[in-house]
């Protein structure tokens, strides 16, 4: 297959969704006649709600820092699926992933043809092993590994990671989670196992204890992490940007202290998820890997994380898809933004998107809703009935399309902020129009 061919054929393995299957076994046997290429490096695994991305987004600068050979695994991709997979900085070329892609779809028909399966793997347990093969290749030292969804059944689990990470814990994806944030942490801390070395973000007090529960059932230690972050900003301190940092910060971890860090990713919220990187990076030390605090630091300010809180032109793009994400962003906007928002929206509508607008529309002065090019996108009929009462019927406006929702944004927009935000295929989506503009 040529990458186009591998696109056609993975996309037509259907949404990766919809069409999942949480299970580990036939991924686990779709790793093992591949030779099992997991287990040529170590591996952090990394799960939660809200944050695990920019944790591995952290940890991999910080990695790369250090000069440890490093592949990145997350999900979703917001332009190409080549996204997915990055070998020390740079994201997987077109033509070794097709070639890998080759040999995964090429070893999961084998294994139906000999009856050791059902049917093929899934798109998201097909690209998690190219992922895995692929690291192995580049004879990577480390890799990080962002949860799809949930924990215990994702096939990214099937990698029995050495390290695992659990970041703060909220209700999303209830219809196969679980409706309780107790059930959601179960989920999440399935990636615990024995002899797993843990990581745990600040969490409610309920999940907080399912997650204890599972160390304790797995006989394993944990490092809950406790957030001691200090802002060297005064109330009358305006010398930095406020549009595009909150500062520079004091970071306290279990066993160092950053004085005046700056990170480069934005918003308070990272604070947290830059800390849990600093747990995971004395852990690695702990393996043997030399990490010192200059490379911390420096791993810290050089972080980016396409789609949250990115700034491409005179738009700002978040791909706040669930309530904790939405409040996030919300505390940033009322924060640092303080000039007008248009606001163009759209969301899954597997998603609690009464909630998300709840938070986010009365910041708007203007509102353009759009629906995605996804299986999954809400109607915007549906988001209409979700506006506040108070704007006029000149503020909120419709959009066939995304990029019609781009062209039009900027006549409401004359002296305020473009945002886009409600789902991470949104931005997606906005970011390929954004990029064939510039």
């Amino acid at each position: 297959m040529n990458f186009s061919d591998s696109e056609i054929y993975l996309n037509s393995l259907g949404n990766e969704v919809l069409a999942m299957k949480l299970g580990l076994d036939n991924i686990r046997k779709l790793l093992k006649a591949l030779g099992n290429p997991e287990e040529n490096y170590l591996k952090v695994q990394v799960a939660g709600t809200n944050g695990k991305g920019s944790v591995c987004a952290f940890l991999d600068s910080i990695c790369r820092e250090a000069g440890i050979a490093v592949g990145v695994f997350t999900s979703p991709h917001l332009v190409s699926i080549t996204e997915r997979v990055r070998i020390n900085g740079l994201d997987i070329s077109e033509d070794e992933f097709a070639r890998i892609a080759t040999i995964v779809r090429d070893t999961s028909e084998k294994l139906v043809s000999d009856g050791k399966l059902e049917t093929v793997p899934t798109f998201f347990e097909q690209v998690t092993a190219i992922a895995l093969v692929a690291f192995a290749e580049a004879k990577v030292e480390l890799g990080i590994l962002e949860t799809g969804l949930g924990g215990r059944y994702d096939a990214v689990t099937a990698a029995n990671a050495e390290i695992a990470a659990i970041t703060r814990i909220d209700l999303d994806h209830q219809e196969y989670l679980g409706d309780t944030i107790e059930k959601i942490a179960g989920e999440k801390a399935g990636i615990i196992h024995k002899g797993s070395h843990v990581v745990i973000a600040p969490q409610r007090k309920s999940a907080r204890s399912v997650i204890d529960g599972r160390c304790r059932e797995m006989g394993v230690e944990p490092r809950f992490v406790e957030v001691n972050v200090k802002s060297s900003r005064r109330p009358d301190d305006y010398s930095y940007n406020a549009v595009f940092n909150t500062g520079r910060i004091q970071i306290r971890s279990a066993n160092r202290i950053f004085q005046d860090v700056e990170l480069g990713l934005w918003g308070k919220h990272q604070w947290e998820n830059a800390t849990v990187a600093i747990e995971i990076a004395e852990l690695l030390c702990n393996s043997g890997y030399q990490i010192d605090n200059t490379q911390i630091r420096e791993g810290l300010q050089r972080t980016r994380h396409a789609g949250r809180l990115e700034f491409v032109g005179h738009y700002l793009l978040d791909g706040a898809h669930n309530v904790g994400g939405a409040t996030a962003l919300a505390e940033y906007l009322r924060e640092f933004i303080h000039q007008p928002i248009t606001l163009v929206f759209g969301a899954m509508n597997d998603k609690d998107v009464a909630q998300i607008t709840e938070i986010l529309f009365p910041l708007a002065t203007t509102i353009i809703l759009t629906k995605p090019a996804n299986s999954r996108a809400i109607e915007t009929a549906e988001l209409r009935k979700l506006i506040p009462a108070h704007f006029a019927p000149e503020e909120v406006l419709v959009a066939d399309s995304v990029e019609d929702a781009l062209k039009i944004a900027p006549y409401h927009c004359l002296s305020g902020l473009m945002l886009v935000t409600g789902s991470l295929y949104l931005v997606g989506e906005a970011k390929r129009i954004l990029r064939s503009q510039i």
